[in-house]
């Protein structure tokens, strides 16, 4: 004959443990800041498209472009940190140009 414990002296996966507490505030936080990061973008890329549709100088555009890959890469890497590794629907959704992908990652010397 089998004699198990109490209920109530056994170790309970559904009870909120110290850990389950801290896991979850992380993943809040995790959210938050790609949630902060996507309006980074959205805002960086609200600027690109305005400016150069007003007929900004070479440089300007060359500034925002530069701008807006740094947003846009830094998304993408809190994307990643929330489990999320393909950019594709990313990339459509937030219809970032082509010219800013190719500068993603690229890491510019300050004069």
């Amino acid at each position: 004959m089998t004699v198990r414990p109490p209920q109530a002296l056994a170790p309970s996966f559904t009870k909120e443990t110290g850990l389950n507490i801290l896991e979850y505030e992380l993943m809040s936080e995790r959210a938050d800041a790609l949630g902060r990061h996507g309006l980074k973008v959205e805002k960086a890329l609200a600027l690109l498209a305005e400016r150069l549709a007003a007929g900004c100088g070479e440089e300007e555009r060359e500034g925002l472009l530069d701008d807006a890959a740094d947003k846009v890469w830094a998304f993408f890497i809190q994307r990643e940190m929330c489990g999320l590794r393909s950019q594709k629907d990313a990339v459509r959704r937030y219809g970032i140009p082509p010219e800013v992908m190719a500068r993603l990652g690229i890491v510019r010397r300050k004069p």
